[in-house]
């Protein structure tokens, strides 16, 4: 542990933040199982409700800055493209 009083103090703030940015990235892989678990059911409404569920998640994951930008929208496309394959 740091003896400066504002290194501890930093210490305390990015354990907080990275707690916080740990639930996030923690939603962005529920959501997406969500939607791999829909469309392994074969259930094409299903999967579209929980594409959608999982844009908003990546895209306010993306906004807070947890994961990058790229990664946001490679993630929402191949998503997407898995339930457009759905019959």
């Amino acid at each position: 542990m740091a003896n400066i009083k504002s290194a501890k103090k930093r210490v305390i703030t990015s354990a907080k933040k990275a707690a916080a940015n740990k639930a996030v990235k923690t939603g962005v892989k529920t959501a997406v199982k969500k939607v791999n678990a829909a469309i392994e059911a074969g259930d094409k409404a299903a999967a579209q409700e929980a594409l959608r569920a999982a844009e908003s998640t990546i895209d306010k994951a993306e906004h807070k800055g947890v994961i990058p930008q790229n990664t946001a929208s490679r993630k929402v496309s191949r998503l997407s493209a898995k339930v457009d394959k759905l019959n």
